[in-house]
């Protein structure tokens, strides 16, 4: 966590600059403006374009080629132009440079708050320190497995919502020969993610060896939710095939393990399919053989 609040420690810096420098660059953006207001002529050039106008007017109307009616017209429409575009280049005076100066420092202690309570909301911290317990554990001279089982309880009492602790709890359970606590930790990361079929068919696969691979009505009440969610999921496959081997129902084993190699993504899963296979095949055909036998 540590590490993590260093890394964000510098982004924070960034921010909090970018959003100073519009404060340290006020005094300079105020001058610039100041300079050009000063420089600014428009309207002393208005004034002499109106008077130009006025004047031909009057000309216009003392050589008698515009009435008397015609010429205020006219003059009113200049009058009027002119007053509008006053009005249009009116300015409101320039506010000091350091006005408004104590709401960016508001603005930035409002970042830092939104972003450390942001965090804590969505951030990750939870699983950092889980990282950090299993890094602490496998990094230790006396690292074992029960030691990282143990460190992960921890983590299990102090983060019991967290599905990545029950994640890699539950097959630490069964490496150590707990599958008791493993039906436990598994059933509590279904409740957190759902009743996914993959999951579903790592809970059946436990329960069926752990009742001395036997298909219990429990057991097969899984299977049926699983094969109805998937039909074609590659544990729950591989487990109807154990059973149906161990059945002496070779050729429905062989099928079975056929259709679950082909969802199975890891070599070594489907290694071990492939020698259930053979070994079928073999009792299939002594079966066979013995058939014959007995009939000659």
């Amino acid at each position: 966590m540590t590490m993590l609040w260093l890394g964000i420690a510098p982004l924070l810096l960034l921010v909090l600059w970018f959003l100073s420098l519009p404060l340290r660059r006020t005094r300079m953006t105020h001058a610039r403006q100041q300079r050009f207001e000063a420089d600014d002529h428009a309207e002393e050039q208005n004034l002499a374009v109106y008077e130009r106008r006025l004047a031909a007017l009057e000309r216009a109307r003392e050589r008698g080629e515009i009435e008397a009616a015609r010429f205020e017209e006219s003059r009113i429409e200049l009058d009027r132009n002119l007053l509008e575009d006053t009005e249009t280049r009116r300015r409101a005076p320039l506010r000091q440079p350091l006005s408004g100066r104590f709401v960016i420092p508001l603005v930035m202690m409002a970042v830092i708050v939104a972003s450390v309570i942001g965090y804590q909301w969505v951030g990750a911290d939870g699983d950092l320190a889980l990282y950090d317990a299993q890094q602490e554990v496998l990094n230790s001279p006396n690292a074992s497995l029960a030691k990282l089982v143990e460190r992960l309880e921890e983590q299990a009492e102090t983060q019991p919502d967290n599905p990545k602790v029950w994640t890699l709890l539950f097959p630490l359970y069964q490496q150590s020969g707990q599958p008791v606590l493993a039906i436990r930790a598994l059933e509590r990361l279904i409740e957190l993610e759902g009743r996914r079929a993959d999951l579903l068919a790592q809970l059946a696969q436990i329960k069926f060896f752990t009742a001395g691979r036997t298909l219990t009505d429990k057991v097969q009440a899984l299977v049926d939710e699983i094969l109805d969610k998937d039909p074609r999921q590659p544990t729950v496959l591989g487990l109807l095939g154990v059973e149906a081997f161990d059945d002496g129902r070779y050729k429905q084993a062989i099928e079975f393990w056929r259709r679950a190699m082909a969802g199975f993504d890891d070599d070594e899963s489907a290694a071990a399919i492939r020698e259930g296979i053979a070994v079928a095949k073999q009792r299939l055909e002594r079966s066979a053989n013995e058939a014959e036998r007995l009939v000659d």
